[in-house]
């Protein structure tokens, strides 16, 4: 059952902020949730945000600036928060890269982590499921994208859950996890040493692995050049030359003098939202 802790008229929508006790997590879980004003009429398609390193459910809410335009297409916009809170796991608050805030959107397979390190599972079963049941959601037209950490959630697993989602796209996504100091500390800790495990969610190795275009209608990517984390943790033009390799069409768009935060995302929030729409309505 969700419990709704608030909500907020929003472009004669409603912001909502919910707790749940996730079956899958073991514990509870927050997430937002945008209703655009078409939704009164009854089901609206989704559109899913995974946000970044240290976020929570409500930092795109807040930052991305993504009420308006949702409003404007018709779309529902869910946020899940980053990880689990207050799973008891040893030293899961000793980083801001690993552990409270830094579940990468997969299902820890190593102890003490697999027991509530369960991202994969809540994202792309049990919230993904809520959305069309418990709220206004449409369960065929559903979307994906996400930003950094998140960016990678999106990308693996619209990858990894062939026709579960429509449209995916990402800003400054972890594009080659295994590549980076992020992707490899966090598999190594959530997954172990197998370096075969890790491709199964390294969005450049499952693209190279795909046997054909999975999204004909095409991925959008937007990477800023002023980036400080673009050379050492993300590597989109690993992603981009597995896309070309199978014939997957995507628009990896550079942008001049652009950082890693919020003020990036919004900037192109408009595209991305529209970029969705497009796909999702016409389902």
């Amino acid at each position: 059952m969700l419990e709704l802790l608030n909500e907020h008229r929003c472009f004669e929508g409603v912001q909502r902020y919910y707790r749940h006790d996730s079956r899958e997590i073991g514990l509870p879980m927050r997430f937002s949730a945008y209703l655009p004003p078409q939704a009164a009429d009854g089901p609206v398609p989704v559109l899913f945000y995974l946000a970044g390193l240290t976020c929570t459910e409500e930092t795109f809410a807040i930052k991305a600036g993504a009420q308006r335009l949702a409003a404007q297409h018709g779309l529902m916009l869910v946020a899940p928060d980053t990880s689990p809170r207050g799973a008891g796991v040893p030293g899961e608050d000793d980083a801001w890269d690993f552990g409270t805030g830094a579940g990468f959107y997969l299902d820890a397979t190593e102890a003490p982590w697999r027991r509530h390190y369960r991202m994969e599972s809540y994202v792309a079963g049990e919230l993904y499921e809520l959305a069309g049941r418990e709220l206004p959601g449409d369960p065929a037209r559903m979307g994906i994208f996400g930003h950094s950490m998140g960016g990678h959630g999106a990308l693996t697993l619209a990858l990894r859950h062939p026709g579960r989602y429509v449209s995916v796209s990402a800003f400054a996504p972890i594009a080659a996890p295994m590549r980076c100091p992020w992707g490899q500390k966090a598999f190594a800790g959530y997954l172990g040493q197998d370096r075969q495990a890790w491709q199964a969610h390294d969005a450049a190795a499952l693209m190279s692995a795909a046997g054909e275009a999975p999204f004909p209608g095409g991925i959008l990517i937007d990477q800023g050049l002023a980036d400080q984390f673009l050379a050492e943790q993300l590597y989109p033009e690993a992603f981009e030359a597995a896309c070309q390799a199978v014939g997957q069409p995507l628009t990896l768009r550079r942008h001049e003098g652009y950082d890693h935060g919020y003020f990036f995302i919004s900037t192109f929030m408009q595209d991305h939202l529209a970029f969705h729409a497009s796909q999702l309505k016409a389902r």
